[in-house]
């Protein structure tokens, strides 16, 4: 007769994760009928194994070391106290804003907004943080890979080589800063 009620963009969280290609699985410390419900109503397939309940709080973290330790990279997102010792063993752990402070002492990232959608954002900033870290230190090593053995040659002016420097690093900077621009999506 009482059921909870998902988080409001609950549902597009979860087919906007999925569409990134990710495999989702919900483990929850509920009985089995409610928690399929439940997944059910998010776009998630009990059938598939999508699903992991009646899992107590120090057993969701060793589900969690269950599947690092079959190879997979985990993320878990959770607010709650139960959640804390799972949101510890990840790979990354994401504590939604609003939730206990365990949680968000546990996780590694914690969203200001208890928004599930910004799950989805958080992972494309951190992509792209990523990309913009690749992209520096291959300009980073080409200004350095160019022009240290000039400079140890005797043709760069130490002049020029200083101000090459400079501008590498104002290239750097500035690629950097190109993150700013990005908003997530409403």
């Amino acid at each position: 007769a009482f059921a909870d009620e998902p988080k409001p963009g609950a549902a597009r969280a979860v087919a906007e994760l999925r569409a990134r290609g990710l495999r989702l699985t919900m483990i929850s410390g509920d009985n089995r009928g409610a928690a399929e419900a439940m997944a059910r109503r998010l776009g998630l397939r009990p059938e598939a194994g999508e699903v992991l309940a009646e899992v107590l709080p120090g057993d969701k973290a060793a589900r969690i070391a269950d599947l690092k330790a079959a190879g997979h990279r985990v993320a878990m997102v959770g607010d709650g106290v139960n959640d804390a010792p799972a949101l510890a063993a990840a790979d990354v752990g994401l504590a939604m804003g609003g939730g206990t402070d365990v949680a968000m002492q546990a996780a590694g990232i914690t969203l200001m907004r208890g928004d599930p959608r910004l799950v989805a954002a958080a992972i494309d900033l951190s992509r792209r943080t990523l990309s913009k870290i690749r992209q520096n230190l291959f300009w980073a090593f080409a200004y350095n890979a160019i022009g240290i053995p000039l400079a140890a040659l005797g043709w760069l002016n130490p002049m020029i080589a200083g101000a090459a420097m400079a501008f590498s690093s104002v290239c750097v900077l500035g690629n950097a800063l190109l993150l700013q621009r990005w908003r997530p999506p409403r």
